[in-house]
C-alpha cells in the first residue's frame, strides 16, 4: 500500500506546524498541501485528491463545516478529519452529517492523530472519546441496527474488549498485541461480536461503545 496522501487546512501558523511535525513522523503518511484558510483549502484538495484532509472548524473564508460538505460533495475520495478545539454537540453533529469520517480535538493530537488518519483513511470512523456521545445525541444515530442489540446472545469478556478496543481506535495489530491473541483470533471476536450485536461498520461500534459508556472514562494516550 502507497503512502496515504493528507492536506492540512488550518489558520494558526503554530498549529501548522504541530500538526506537521506530528504527520511527518509517521513513514507511511505524506503531506502534499497545506492551506491557511478554507478558501485556499478547497481548490487545494480538488487539485491534488489527498487520501484524508485534516480541517479546523473556524477558519476564514469558509469555515469547516461549509469545506466538509463541498470537499464530501467534489472529492468522495477525500475523507475529512476534523481537528479542533470545539467539543460540543453544535460542532459535532454538524460535522457528521456533513460528511466528515473523523473528529478529533486538537488536545489530544499529540496522542491520537496518527490513528485517527490512519483510521479514516482505512475507510473507518474516528470520534475523541470526549465527544462520541454528542453522536448519539439524535435517536436516530442509534436506530440503524442497534436498538435491538440487548436482546441478542451475550458477549463472552474478550468479545467484548475487542470492541471496546476498535470504538478506542486501536487497529487489528494493537489489540492483538494488548489482549496477547493473534491478529485472526482478533478478528474473529469482531466479527461474533458484530453479528450478535447486528453492528454493520466501525461507526456502529463507536456509536454501541459511547451509548454503553465504554468511552466515558477513557484515559487518553
Amino acid at each position: 500500500m502507497g503512502h496515504i496522501r493528507i492536506v492540512l487546512a488550518d489558520d494558526h501558523p503554530i498549529v501548522l506546524a504541530g500538526i506537521r511535525a506530528l504527520l511527518n513522523a509517521d513513514p507511511e503518511l505524506e503531506l502534499v498541501g497545506e492551506a491557511t484558510n478554507g478558501g485556499e483549502a478547497l481548490p487545494l484538495i480538488r487539485s491534488v485528491a489527498p487520501d484524508v484532509a485534516v480541517v479546523d472548524v473556524s477558519m476564514p473564508g469558509l469555515n469547516g463545516l461549509e469545506l466538509t460538505e463541498r470537499v464530501t460533495g467534489a472529492c468522495p475520495g477525500t475523507k475529512i478529519l476534523v481537528l479542533t478545539v470545539h467539543e460540543d454537540a453544535a460542532y459535532v453533529q454538524p460535522m457528521l452529517k456533513a460528511g466528515a469520517k473523523g473528529y478529533l480535538l486538537k488536545r489530544s493530537a499529540a496522542e491520537d492523530l496518527l490513528r485517527a488518519v490512519h483510521a479514516v483513511a482505512a475507510g473507518g470512523v474516528y470520534l475523541d472519546p470526549s465527544v462520541a456521545g454528542h453522536a448519539l445525541s439524535d435517536g436516530t444515530a442509534i436506530a440503524g441496527g442497534i436498538g435491538s442489540a440487548e436482546t441478542g446472545e451475550a458477549l463472552s469478556p474478550r468479545e467484548t474488549e475487542t470492541l471496546r478496543l476498535i470504538a478506542q481506535g486501536f487497529s487489528n495489530k494493537e489489540i492483538a498485541r494488548r489482549i496477547d491473541v493473534s491478529v485472526k483470533s482478533v478478528e474473529t471476536y469482531k466479527a461474533r461480536a458484530a453479528e450478535k450485536l447486528g453492528l454493520r461498520s466501525r461507526a456502529e461500534i463507536i456509536r454501541y461503545a459511547a451509548s454503553h459508556g465504554w468511552l466515558d472514562a477513557l484515559t487518553l494516550r
